[in-house]
């Protein structure tokens, strides 16, 4: 299996994907793998987008958590999740969390399925789906448009993602909006992870 490497022949870290190029970052979207929802469920991940508009507009630098809505399930066929308001500093610096009354900001909820090819979306069979349009999303919220795809990297490494963000407009119609990075970070605060830090082997 041909596995993503950046064009010096090196594997990706976080920061070597953050500055990809689009075309790089598409070959990578194609090689990763599909993650488990085990591996991301009761974890944040930091996020950093790759489109230069979402710095002017605030949100280029955020986070995405995955929670299991009721633990008990054993085999659960989809996770909830949010995203959290960062701090907007450069990339090499820390995420720190915006916080309000004590604590985080979660907003823009949504569930995360792998991708089912009877859908409309399933551009990606090979990655996981984060869709805004939910019933734990309000029915205000303009991020309820939005649909998301997601891939492990590596299959030796669960601590790293790629992703690829679109607009659901009128129908199937679908428009990129932008690549987006993901690394392991904190445990939710909405689950406890059952089984520890899943890092690579």
């Amino acid at each position: 299996m041909t596995i993503p490497k950046q064009p010096n022949g090196q594997r990706y870290d976080y920061l070597s994907l953050c500055v990809a190029s689009n075309d790089q970052l598409e070959m990578a979207m194609r090689q990763g793998v599909r993650p488990r929802l085990e591996d991301l469920a009761g974890w944040e991940f930091r996020g950093y987008n790759t489109l230069v508009l979402t710095e002017m507009l605030g949100f280029r630098k955020f986070k995405k958590g995955f929670y299991q809505a009721d633990p008990s399930e054993q085999d659960p066929s989809y996770l909830n999740g949010y995203n959290v308001q960062v701090v907007q500093t450069p990339l090499a610096d820390p995420w720190f969390d915006r916080v309000k009354g004590g604590l985080s900001i979660k907003h823009a909820w949504y569930r995360c399925y792998p991708v089912r090819m009877t859908e409309v979306d399933c551009r990606y069979p090979n990655a996981v789906l984060v869709n805004y349009d939910c019933p734990e999303a309000k029915s205000y919220d303009p991020s309820t448009r939005l649909r998301d795809y997601v891939v492990q990297l590596y299959q030796d490494n669960k601590d790293l993602f790629l992703g690829k963000a679109y607009v659901a407009l009128a129908g199937p119609i679908r428009v990129f909006v932008s690549y987006f990075v993901l690394e392991r970070e904190n445990p939710s605060s909405l689950q406890i992870p059952s089984e520890g830090h899943p890092s690579s082997e």
